[in-house]
């Protein structure tokens, strides 16, 4: 087996979490296991990984661990190997790897059969499956961890729900590709899927070098909330509200302060400058 080193997140406290922890160090074997003990810590193992000479990083943890790891290990020849243990899942899914089985997703770690798939990148910072300008980003924002510990998914929609009666902001769009010039929220994917195993994305293939962009104009957030039905229900979009395009350069701005989320981790705010890099990480995926 290639050269394996194991980036574990412990943080989740709950008996389901322990059970996984302890399923994990059995499969490892000879690989080395990296536990980290605070927030960012994956993304500094995943580099040190990389300047030590390990073929397979595999990020054990969900989509929040995966984003260190990536921006960790970006522009290296390692292949990113999966565990997924998380709250959200959305890029294993994406992958296809079996949810709740990390015996067979080891299988697929030591299989080394691997992929390319794009790389996007918002203002410099990788990210491996969409990003959020507005709204989703503010849920994120206002989402403590103790919040999702006890709740999981239900969580963010516990938040939601307090911000929708709230005035949108204002965004800017500009790229060449859309139509649009305004909207109150913006959700830009590299896969299809966006908050567990929703479709959001139509038409979004993993390795096409293109960002799948979906623009809410200027609508409240309640009325956001309720044209998502639209998008998630349907197999294309048909609401006029609703813009859906794909491009390779995407700029969102604002005059107000609105946060930004990668793979469901707040990363700022705008501005934001979106590009693609094309089938730039190599991944471990079924065939």
């Amino acid at each position: 087996m290639a050269r394996t080193c194991v980036i574990l997140n412990p943080t989740a406290r709950s008996e389901r979490a322990r059970r996984w922890t302890e399923r994990l160090r059995e499969l490892c074997g000879d690989a080395l296991l990296c536990a980290t003990a605070r927030a960012g810590e994956a993304e500094q193992l995943a580099r040190n990984a990389v300047a030590e000479g390990f073929e397979q990083i595999v990020a054990a943890g969900g989509d929040g661990t995966i984003h260190e790891v990536v921006n960790g290990m970006a522009d290296s020849d390692a292949a990113l190997g999966l565990m997924p243990m998380g709250t959200m899942n959305v890029f294993a899914n994406e992958l296809g790897l079996p949810a709740n089985d990390l015996g067979r997703c080891w299988e697929i770690i030591r299989a080394e059969q691997t992929r390319l798939i794009d790389l996007p990148t918002a203002n410099g910072k990788h990210f491996v499956q969409l990003a959020g300008v507005g709204l989703d980003a503010q849920v994120v924002k206002e989402t403590s961890l103790t919040f999702k510990r006890n709740f999981g998914p239900l969580s963010y929609l516990i938040s939601a729900a307090q911000i929708a009666s709230r005035r949108p902001p204002r965004l800017l769009i500009e790229s060449e590709d859309a139509l649009t010039e305004e909207g109150s929220f913006v959700l830009v994917g590299n896969g299809r899927l966006y908050g567990g195993p929703f479709p959001f994305f139509k038409h979004a293939v993993i390795d096409d070098g293109l960002f799948d962009v979906l623009v809410f104009k200027q609508l409240g957030y309640i009325e956001v909330i309720k044209y998502l039905q639209n998008v998630i229900f349907t197999s294309d979009i048909t609401t006029r509200e609703v813009e859906y395009f794909q491009t390779r350069r995407l700029r969102v701005s604002s005059v107000e302060d609105v946060p930004v989320e990668l793979d469901g981790e707040l990363v700022g705010g705008c501005p934001v400058e979106f590009q693609m890099r094309p089938r730039r990480l190599k991944v471990l995926a079924p065939r």
